[in-house]
């Protein structure tokens, strides 16, 4: 069943899609047809002898032009489809979309951000796409929309949402352990519910550790009430003794300043006993010295 059309390459891609389904579901019924009626017609007892037949012209221009006539169609109203999606409207508003696992996060202009994509309805929207990782792919099923965030390479899509609502946000690109819960939310408003979300979320209270732990999706993989995930929790590690595995030996280290830095920097130096090694990358270059110690400054509030 088809996602509802929410936005204006709906029709494009539906239409698409309509065409190819029914040249496909027109061949497969009626070459299905044919090979049962030939079993029947030309099985063994009633032509104990088949016809050498070597050639047919008609036949065989036929079977090549009739597909190529076809491929042609399809891909006619496959790229009338896909076109608008890479023709940006000069007067689109534009918003950075960071991918990392297993959570996408949004940038306003001014610095806002978001774990929830906040628009307007009947304006376009840019979306900047970046990965903080690896490869993982923004798909919004009732926009029509599907983008891939590669490492290294700035990709963008655009979409001019057609209604208010909530639509749901997939990763489409395997990455990893949680790929299956690395889900978002569109949230499409008036134009004046947008403006008054801006004004009422300038500016945020919550404290400067937690704004940069959710920045970076640090709890895609730590809880903070003690559950385990992917990672250990939060919930009171902080000054608690821990055995770790360093170089393939298990040792005793304290959860202290210099232990929470090492294993943002490099989080495969010291990794917590039956905790699997790998899944984290090192943040060295996204997180300055000060952010670290507001992020330690914060874990020490998490009892």
């Amino acid at each position: 069943m088809m996602n509802r059309a929410a936005s204006t390459f709906a029709e494009g891609v539906d239409l698409s899609m309509y065409i190819i389904t029914g040249i496909s579901l027109f061949f497969l019924i009626g070459i299905t047809i044919v090979m049962i009626y030939f079993v029947f017609r030309y099985n063994k007892k009633k032509n104990a002898k088949a016809s050498n037949i070597s050639h047919n012209n008609t036949l065989e221009i036929i079977w090549t032009a009739v597909p190529t006539i076809l491929v042609l169609v399809m891909f006619y109203y496959g790229w009338m489809g896909y076109k608008p999606m890479r023709n940006t409207p000069k007067h689109a508003m534009e918003i950075n979309v960071y991918g990392q696992m297993w959570q996408f996060s949004y940038e306003y202009p001014g610095g806002k951000t978001s774990d929830t994509l906040v628009v307007p309805v009947n304006l376009p929207v840019k979306l900047n796409l970046a990965s903080r990782d690896v490869l993982h792919s923004f798909y919004v099923p009732a926009f029509r929309i599907k983008e891939d965030l590669v490492p290294g390479k700035n990709n963008f899509v655009w979409f001019e949402p057609t209604m208010e609502g909530e639509f749901q946000v997939l990763c489409a690109e395997y990455c990893g352990l949680l790929h299956s819960k690395m889900l978002s939310i569109v949230k499409v408003v008036s134009v004046a519910e947008y403006a008054d979300w801006v004004a009422k979320n300038i500016v945020t209270e919550e404290h400067a550790g937690l704004v940069l732990m959710k920045k970076h999706a640090c709890f895609s993989c730590h809880t903070q009430d003690g559950n385990r995930l992917v990672g250990p929790s939060f919930k009171g590690v902080y000054g608690r003794k821990e055995r770790v595995v360093t170089n393939g030996q298990v040792r005793e280290v304290v959860i202290d300043d210099a232990y929470i830095k090492n294993s943002i920097y490099q989080p495969n130096a010291d990794v917590v006993e039956t905790y699997t090694q790998g899944l984290m990358i090192s943040y060295e270059k996204l997180i300055t010295p000060e952010e670290v110690n507001e992020i330690i400054d914060y874990m020490k509030s998490i009892k």
